[in-house]
């Protein structure tokens, strides 16, 4: 993946652009609080939430994004294309939001808004992507409403479920040339 260490979007207070070394450790941090905060995880160790903090791996093969508001990290995501270990859904020609997530404290503020609108923005200046995709819960009913809002179309057909559990993930995809 193109790392365009240039491309930076700003909200309003919020700046959004690639992660450092040194925000690693907090982009960890507030992605396992965030999703144990909303009640997805039984415990702040089950092993996706550890997975989660192995940011400087994640790193290697994908784009990390921060949201900031004076200076303060308050939110990030994962931008990944087809061919990626970290991919999940991506197909082809899409760049895949993962691992999407605002401080608790700040939820509700915008930022998850922000940080997807930048995506789409992202895939737009690197050419032979078309689509931007994205996994969500299929009882998010905030977060599924807020992407429908903004123009991503569930695909059905794509929705899975994790494996080993009963959790049902639905996929939506927002077309470039809207």
């Amino acid at each position: 993946m193109n790392q365009p260490a240039h491309f930076t979007a700003t909200c309003g207070q919020l700046l959004i652009e690639l992660a450092t070394v040194q925000d690693y450790q907090r982009v960890g941090e507030l992605t396992a609080q965030s999703y144990f905060a909303a009640g997805h995880f039984d415990s702040p160790d089950h092993q996706y939430l550890k997975f989660v903090q192995k940011v400087a791996a994640r790193a290697k093969d994908t784009e990390i994004y921060v949201v900031r508001r004076h200076g303060e990290i308050l939110g990030s995501m994962t931008l990944i294309q087809h061919g990626s270990s970290y991919a999940d859904i991506a197909l082809p020609g899409e760049l895949e939001i993962r691992m999407l997530s605002v401080d608790p404290k700040a939820q509700r503020s915008g930022i998850g808004k922000a940080m997807v609108q930048a995506s789409i923005d992202r895939a737009r200046r690197e050419s032979g992507l078309t689509a931007v995709s994205l996994t969500t819960g299929e009882s998010w009913h905030s977060a599924r409403a807020l992407y429908e809002s903004m123009g991503f179309i569930h695909q059905s057909q794509r929705d899975w479920l994790v494996p080993g559990t009963e959790i049902q993930l639905v996929v939506y995809r927002y077309d470039l040339e809207q």
